[in-house]
């Protein structure tokens, strides 16, 4: 059985790509619009005198395709993983601050449930 994709990883996107898609998954990657992707490689390429052209190939040759069952992504997904490719601390530390939020509400709710609520009892009681 393959291992699922991986959502940090670097991937050629072929289907929105003009030559090999490492422009692309290069924007895929990052987040920054794909064209201004391109204008930074072609810029890059005039200052270089042509010698980026051999790492581009290279790295169309070298990098996988992107897999199909990141296709089916949201736009909140994509920014999501784009946000921990960038800075995976920040990330973990927000994903923890969002479950001790979530974790201080249930307890709020659990205590709601199991403190002696008259109301919440008569509720019940007129339920059956």
């Amino acid at each position: 059985m393959s291992q699922p994709a991986s959502r940090t990883r670097f991937y050629r996107n072929k289907r929105d790509g003009k030559v090999l898609g490492v422009c692309a998954g290069i924007a895929d990657y990052t987040g920054i619009d794909v064209n201004m992707v391109r204008l930074m490689f072609l810029f890059s390429l005039f200052i270089s005198g042509g010698s980026i052209l051999p790492v581009y190939f290279i790295a169309g040759f070298m990098a996988p395709d992107r897999p199909y069952e990141l296709d089916s992504e949201t736009a909140d997904e994509r920014r999501f993983w784009q946000g921990v490719r960038a800075s995976p601390g920040r990330s973990a530390r927000a994903i923890g601050s969002r479950l001790k939020d979530i974790d201080r509400r249930l307890g709020d709710i659990e205590h709601y449930v199991t403190t002696e609520n008259r109301s919440l009892a008569r509720e019940i009681d007129s339920l059956r």
